[in-house]
């Protein structure tokens, strides 16, 4: 499941402050608009999503951090606990064997559960290469599968980052606290430093990472590419989380 800390980082690179009645963008340097677009993260759903489709090239791209797992997401909104296959990242190692609308039913033998099931309790995890058993149920019929965990890189296009942000919480948005550091730009690039922390759920403790975020733009003012370095492994250890193979 993703949590609030998280998904504030992906907003991070998603969303600009300037609405939508705005005209002034395009006459705005790359470093003005990167600070908009990334204080806008802190205002409210709305302004985010008309944001992006105002400011955002059609074709434009948020480059995904890349990652070693499978490559699909799960529905964590079911209450009953189902593990239910939401998207696939096209070319992963899940796009091999699963389709949406799977439902996990117990992976390398543990029964999944609304008590397990965004926990962590559930071993996913392995190297590179390395298969993880699993039982789905596809339709009425049980399925016995071996996934190998692999290198994810992805994109998100214009058009499913509007839809995944208007799917939000509006009440729960943006982070805590917000630093904006630093802004520079070269030609048609921007790169931004920002500070953003969030209240663990776990343990009560307020949880900061650094981000560095990249913009691309077109030569009419739009956002063609984004993508995002965080600090993962700094947020896992102040959650009390090492890291070992």
């Amino acid at each position: 499941m993703k949590s609030k800390f998280g998904l504030a980082i992906i907003l991070s690179a998603f969303v600009m402050a300037v609405s939508v009645a705005d005209e002034t963008i395009a006459e705005s340097s790359p470093a003005e608009v990167a600070t908009k677009w990334l204080e806008a993260g802190q205002e409210s759903q709305e302004a985010a999503i008309n944001a992006v489709k105002v400011h955002m090239a059609d074709d434009g791209l948020f480059y995904r951090p890349r990652y070693v797992g499978f490559g699909f997401t799960y529905d964590n909104t079911d209450e009953t606990g189902a593990m239910v296959v939401a998207t696939i990242v096209p070319g992963s190692p899940a796009a091999q064997i699963l389709k949406i609308g799977d439902e996990f039913k117990s992976v390398r033998g543990i029964a999944v559960n609304a008590d397990n099931r965004d926990s962590g309790k559930l071993s996913f995890r392995g190297a590179p290469g390395e298969e993880v058993a699993a039982v789905i149920k596809r339709g009425d019929e049980m399925l016995n599968i071996a996934v190998k965990r692999g290198k994810i890189e992805s994109t998100v296009s214009k058009a499913d980052m509007i839809e995944w942000m208007a799917s939000g919480d509006a009440d729960d948005w943006g982070s805590e606290s917000f630093k904006l550091h630093e802004v520079v730009s070269d030609g048609n690039v921007a790169y931004a430093w920002t500070t953003i922390a969030n209240t663990d759920d776990v343990s009560g403790q307020m949880i900061e990472s650094h981000v560095v975020t990249r913009f691309v733009f077109n030569d009419e003012g739009k956002v063609v590419a984004i993508g995002n370095i965080d600090e993962s492994r700094f947020v896992l250890e102040q959650q009390g989380y090492s890291i070992s193979r």
